[in-house]
């Protein structure tokens, strides 16, 4: 088809969304798969018990919920790919249809080893993407008052990274306070926007995996895949 008011576009690649085709897939049958990271390895860490109360009210919601465990992770590429956890990380992101991310904050930004785990997610691996299309939820916990810094550079990478982030978000100030001896949160207003979030999550998370192929797919990748095509056509013609 031809559009003679857009002389730029290939009318072979272009194509208007249309309703049908977001919801023309039969539902997955199977739980929603959530990957939860955390910011901090320390032996009392407030992100990791915030992740894992997430974790808990994900499984209560009908989800699959695994929290990964950053102690061991290498800086991103001070080794190689190959490395365990490095491995264990990147087959937990392609496995994932929603993620968490939780983090400290840490000098008004997110922590080195909340950073240090989202770069050994690449944008892409053997021409997958294991990101891109997926939901995600941002939480941050703070050791005064409450800040929004680091739910707002989150939502920086997750953008980036090309994921689908939820509105809602979690910021739990004076989180030292928020927790009882044995690591569960206490009953507050903070705690219920938890809930509000990790619902949220679910939600956006049904209704968007079984579609996040259609809903991430570009006229620009779909021009670049073609150009590609010619190029080694061309090569092999040389």
């Amino acid at each position: 088809m031809s559009y003679p008011d857009l002389p730029n576009i290939d009318g072979a690649l272009f194509s208007a969304p249309a309703a049908d085709r977001v919801f023309a897939n039969k539902s997955s049958a199977h739980r929603p798969r959530i990957l939860l990271l955390y910011g901090s390895l320390r032996e009392r860490s407030f992100s990791r018990l915030a992740v894992e109360e997430a974790a808990r009210l994900l499984e209560a919601m009908g989800a699959e919920a695994r929290v990964f465990n950053p102690r061991g992770l290498p800086l991103a590429d001070a080794e190689e790919a190959s490395h365990p956890k490095v491995q264990e990380l990147r087959e937990w992101a392609q496995w994932s249809e929603g993620m968490v991310w939780c983090s400290p904050e840490r000098h008004g930004a997110m922590t080195g080893i909340m950073k240090t785990q989202i770069d050994w997610i690449p944008l892409s691996i053997g021409g997958m993407r294991p990101s891109q299309g997926k939901t995600l939820a941002v939480m941050q916990v703070c050791g005064g008052s409450q800040s929004f810094n680091t739910v707002n550079q989150l939502r920086v990478l997750g953008r980036w990274m090309r994921m689908i982030t939820i509105p809602n978000q979690s910021s739990v100030p004076k989180a030292f306070t928020e927790f009882d001896e044995h690591g569960r949160m206490l009953p507050s207003p903070y705690y219920n926007r938890i809930v509000d979030v990790m619902e949220e999550l679910v939600k956006f998370t049904l209704l968007t995996r079984d579609c996040s192929d259609y809903l991430t797919d570009r006229y620009s990748e779909r021009v670049e895949s073609v150009e590609d095509v010619s190029k080694r056509v061309n090569q092999r013609s040389m």
